[in-house]
């Protein structure tokens, strides 16, 4: 393909010219990272991603030990991987066809504070329960497990759960993906509340009327979960 392009002293002239005869459609999508809006909700995204796993990789080292926490401990799956790359996919495709909705400041501001608040509480959940918070559910009980009630727990029976929630739905807001928003919303509530379900019935089996009084009393923190 040959491109013909006629220079006029206009053209010179006028430099505004130049830019209006580009049209949106003929920029690649490799243009996406030359976008100011663009450039800071990925690098806000990543920052918090990266930060969220490893310092829960470390500190679940801290207190269980090397030799207790797998690579596994880092939550990084072939389902979460598929649904970050599909939030990625849906802010590339809206920056290019809709790019004013990356615009709206006040809604991507919500989503950082609510991406801090869920750290905020997942950490606090894990350093409140020590060595009682693990990342595989517990089916038998051990010596040092005990029924944690104190600090968080005294408001939530589940923060950490309701720290990813938030923290996860937060990142979409921050990136104005409604999409994915909602996705994220309806999948991981429909994980958490079965995944409650089926860690309370071990729980119920541990530690018998306590956690029957604890649960009719303190509210599992997921939205919409008893």
């Amino acid at each position: 393909m040959i491109l013909v392009f006629e220079i006029t002293e206009e053209t010179f002239q006028n430099p505004r010219l130049q830019i209006e005869s580009i049209s949106p459609n003929q920029m690649a999508m490799g243009d996406l990272f030359s976008n100011g809006a663009a450039r800071r909700h990925l690098s806000l995204m990543f920052i918090a991603v990266a930060f969220f796993h490893v310092s829960e990789y470390f500190l679940a080292v801290f207190i269980h030990g090397r030799s207790r926490v797998p690579l596994s401990s880092l939550l990084i799956s072939k389902q979460y991987l598929l649904a970050i790359g599909f939030s990625l996919l849906e802010y590339a495709l809206e920056v290019e066809f809709v790019p004013e909705m990356k615009e709206l400041w006040w809604v991507s501001y919500i989503g950082v504070v609510l991406v801090v608040i869920g750290e905020v509480v997942r950490k606090g959940a894990i350093v409140t329960a020590g060595r009682a918070f693990t990342h595989m559910i517990k089916i038998y009980h051990e010596e040092h497990h005990q029924l944690v009630r104190h600090g968080i727990y005294g408001i939530m029976r589940h923060p950490g759960y309701c720290g990813f929630f938030v923290w996860a739905v937060g990142i979409q807001i921050m990136m104005c993906n409604p999409i994915s928003t909602f996705a994220f919303m309806m999948v991981l509530w429909n994980f958490f509340s079965k995944r409650i379900q089926y860690e309370e019935f071990f729980l119920r089996q541990f530690f018998g009327s306590e956690y029957e009084e604890y649960s009719k009393q303190v509210p599992s923190g997921v939205p919409f979960v008893k």
